[in-house]
């Protein structure tokens, strides 16, 4: 299955790519490697923003960590000239949840948007990762998942 038809079955829709909103830019490419940047769980209708065991729930959480992968594939996809099967492999993700100072369950949030890496990719979706939990992140965003990419 091409991971064209295997978004069409998920039901996922990549959004435009988002442009920065300071002084980087989405992704650079370097060899056989595509670094992108940070994205955040936003979306057309305003993302999850707050912090994780406050006013976001864990539930709500895993599903911001989602919309961050979906963001970082629309991201591959323009790297890509829109072409997702010249993905080799998803070689790290490093994912940043705003927490409230007792919410510890991070690696469970962040498995939102690796879970999601699999589901596109199958074996090779699994990658290595960090999952951190930090005060604040970029315009209140609940979730922000970075990412390095193996492409040919």
């Amino acid at each position: 299955m091409t991971i064209a038809a295997r978004l069409t079955e998920l039901g996922i829709s990549l959004p435009e790519p988002a442009k920065a909103v300071a002084n980087y830019v989405a992704y650079v490419r370097t060899g056989n490697l595509v670094h992108i940047s940070g994205q955040l769980s936003n979306d057309a209708a305003g993302g999850i923003k707050g912090t994780v065991g406050d006013d976001v729930s864990p539930e709500q959480a895993q599903a911001a960590a989602r919309m961050c992968g979906v963001n970082l594939l629309a991201q591959m996809s323009a790297a890509l000239d829109g072409d997702l099967e010249r993905v080799v492999r998803v070689v790290k993700l490093g994912g940043f949840v705003q927490t409230a100072g007792d919410f510890t369950a991070i690696p469970a949030v962040i498995n939102g948007c690796s879970d999601l890496m699999v589901e596109v990719f199958g074996d090779k979706g699994r990658h290595a990762r960090a999952a951190v939990g930090v005060y604040r992140l970029p315009l209140g965003f609940a979730v922000e998942v970075d990412a390095i990419i193996e492409v040919k």
